[in-house]
């Protein structure tokens, strides 16, 4: 609407003014009081001009409680501009006339100051009027002075009055969808008392809107017979009495040979057809444009010049090619669709009328969701286009990137929904990607009539999606103890470890030993994530390399490689004996590098083996030799004859390396 507004805007700018005339009220008509391009030609008059008229008017003005309009003064202060199609920068003032409050007022808002001029006159008198009071000047236009209450004490003064009131028509203009009278086929009062009654009134244009937005009444049968007199009970005269004072003072409010036609609406999947007609008086034999309103929004345009040779017959010298006949595309839904025939010449735009419609789409149906992973997304959801039964191809957008998948997933639920076009049309696709933000769109891409359907656009972070923890290396005897933690952001289960030990693979285990201080740490993954695994290896030393082995997104994550030297060999370790009563004491203590395990010790006395195990608490040795703890100790009474006999003790070796003597000893016993 906004665009035709201007459009009939410009063409004001050079209209020549039409002369005063004693108004007729039997020119009067409702549906158009003031055509678009009289009420928004804001430069009919100069600020000298507008003077020069309330002093010719205002001649036999005595003042009052307040000067007489010619004569008043006020302050005003300066406005910032309303935006686009609003009113523009007002600037203020000190101690300026009416004529300058008015003459900024309209050029500012872009309404004829004529029209400002008649609604001071026809709500408060102030342009004829004899013996002014303060308080009409401070309600000078009405503006905020509804009929069910008092004027809103926020809204008084002179200046206020003006701006807002050229601010109001604008408004009305902006957002006619906002306001009860617009363009079409409207119920209009012809009095506040409802019981006067009120009749469908076509409004042709956004100006005869606004009159009827700003006095709510159009004038009854009695009020038009009256001419400027007083008709019955159920009149009321603003609109009438505005109708009559602009005649007077300067002329016509309208202008000549506006456009006319007709048109029908067809409702089709996608889109609606126009039939119809329309012709130009000043210039019959040319087609004109139709533009078409959708909701408010532009729907399209096309040229009436399809055959129609009825039309002559009522216009005679008129074009066989001036009928309607075009398919316009429609997303669909509830429209109320408003057909414009688009002026040549003098005149004004024409608003042929507006129809309620309802339109099926021929566009894609459907939507998404997104499921945000660690190092991914999951996009799902459905499209269809009942266009075909086919599965339709989505177009997905990754940070501007596309690329094309199907919704040909099952989907039983939109099957029952749209029967006869079949289960497949889900949509279940996984795209992995780096750790930051990203944003994703997914369009179902049409087929045949209609056009691309938006089934979800995202802005999104995703987190880094490999496993994560650490690991240690402990040499035991015969090999190592692996302990350590790990956790992939993409499940709550424990997860694989892959050892590797000098380059080669040798144990796989699950990271699924108790870990409070994990748990504690990662609470939404729980303490089940540690390891602890014993890995046999030879003597020497060896590297260690433990792998956290990636779930969904991402891959696998080195945890960690260390070092450790095994210990390997014959036994180690001493004996000593001493002379008890009946025998003798052996005392000591004897390790094997390979094993953890008390380990045997043979004793040869006198050549005469026999065997114990070492295994006797010795705190002393478990100090020394932490990984293979106390129990390595040699504590056994040897029953003996009397004399002297020679003891040797030999540590019984385990694994690799030899038995190993531990000592050798003479003992003398003596009872």
């Amino acid at each position: 609407m906004l665009a035709l507004v201007a459009l009939v805007a410009g063409l004001a700018l050079t209209a020549p003014a039409a002369p005063a005339e004693a108004a007729n009220n039997a020119d009067f008509r409702a549906d158009n009081i003031i055509s678009d391009s009289v009420f928004f030609n804001s430069n009919t008059m100069s600020a000298g001009d507008i003077q020069n008229f309330l002093a010719d008017k205002g001649r036999n003005c005595v003042a009052g409680s307040a000067p007489c309009i010619k004569d008043f003064r006020a302050d005003s202060p300066s406005r910032p501009a309303q935006g686009a199609g609003h009113c523009g920068a007002y600037p203020g003032g000190t101690n300026e006339l009416a004529s300058t409050i008015i003459y900024k007022a309209a050029k500012a808002c872009g309404i004829n100051p004529q029209v400002l001029i008649v609604t001071l006159e026809k709500e408060q008198s102030l342009i004829t009027g004899s013996r002014p009071s303060a308080t009409r000047f401070a309600i000078a236009m009405g503006f905020d002075c509804p009929d069910t209450r008092a004027c809103g004490s926020s809204s008084m003064g002179f200046e206020y009055q003006m701006y807002k009131a050229a601010w109001q028509f604008r408004q009305y203009t902006l957002t006619p969808n906002y306001f009860r009278y617009k363009p079409g086929n409207i119920a209009v009062q012809f009095n506040p008392n409802a019981a006067c009654g009120s009749t469908i009134v076509n409004i042709k244009n956004q100006a005869t809107a606004n009159l009827y937005n700003y006095t709510p009444y159009q004038p009854n049968a009695a009020a038009l017979r009256a001419g400027a007199g007083v008709g019955d009970s159920c009149s009321a005269y603003g609109n009438r009495n505005f109708f009559r004072f602009f005649t007077d003072w300067f002329g016509k409010t309208t202008t000549a040979n506006n456009p006319v036609g007709g048109f029908s609406l067809q409702a089709e999947k996608g889109g609606f057809h126009v039939e119809g007609w329309a012709l130009d008086p000043d210039d019959k034999t040319k087609s004109l444009r139709i533009d078409v309103y959708a909701n408010g929004v532009g729907a399209g345009s096309f040229t009436a010049n399809a055959w129609r040779p009825d039309i002559p017959v009522s216009y005679p010298g008129a074009s066989n090619n001036l009928g309607m006949d075009a398919s316009l595309d429609n997303e669909g839904g509830a429209q109320n669709i408003c057909v414009y025939a688009i002026n040549i010449g003098s005149g004004d735009n024409t608003l042929l009328g507006c129809k309620d419609l309802t339109i099926e789409t021929a566009s894609p149906h459907g939507g998404t969701s997104l499921d945000v992973q660690p190092g991914g997304v999951r996009l799902t959801g459905w499209t269809l286009d009942t266009d075909t039964k086919a599965a339709l191809a989505v177009h997905v957008y990754i940070d501007g990137k596309g690329q094309q998948i199907l919704a040909n997933t099952s989907r039983p639920d939109v099957g029952r929904v749209f029967p006869g076009f079949g289960d497949n049309h889900g949509i279940d696709a996984s795209f992995a990607l780096s750790p930051g933000k990203h944003n994703l769109c997914a369009y179902g891409i049409n087929v045949g009539r209609g056009s691309n359907k938006t089934l979800g656009c995202y802005d999104f972070t995703v987190e880094n999606p490999n496993p994560f923890g650490g690991m240690d290396v402990t040499a035991m005897p015969g090999g190592a103890q692996l302990r350590g933690w790990t956790i992939d952001p993409n499940t709550t289960v424990p997860i694989q470890v892959h050892v590797y030990t000098d380059g080669k693979a040798q144990a796989v285990t699950t990271a699924n030993a108790n870990r409070t201080d994990v748990g504690r740490v990662y609470p939404k993954f729980g303490a089940n994530h540690g390891i602890d695994t014993f890995l046999p290896m030879s003597a020497g030393t060896h590297q260690v390399c433990a792998y956290g082995i990636n779930v969904n997104y991402g891959v696998n994550t080195l945890l960690g490689c260390s070092t450790v030297t095994v210990q390997s060999g014959s036994p180690f370790g001493g004996t000593d004996i001493t002379p008890v009563a009946g025998g003798a004491q052996l005392r000591g203590w004897a390790i094997d590098p390979d094993t953890a395990n008390p380990i045997q010790v043979h004793v040869y006395v006198d050549g005469a083996a026999r065997a114990i195990t070492a295994n006797a608490s010795r705190p002393d040795v478990g100090r020394a030799y932490p990984m293979y703890g106390s129990n390595h100790g040699i504590d056994t009474t040897l029953k003996l004859s009397r004399g002297t006999h020679q003891v040797c003790s030999y540590g019984i070796n385990v694994g690799p390396g030899t038995n190993n003597l531990l000592a050798c000893q003479t003992v003398n016993v003596t009872s």
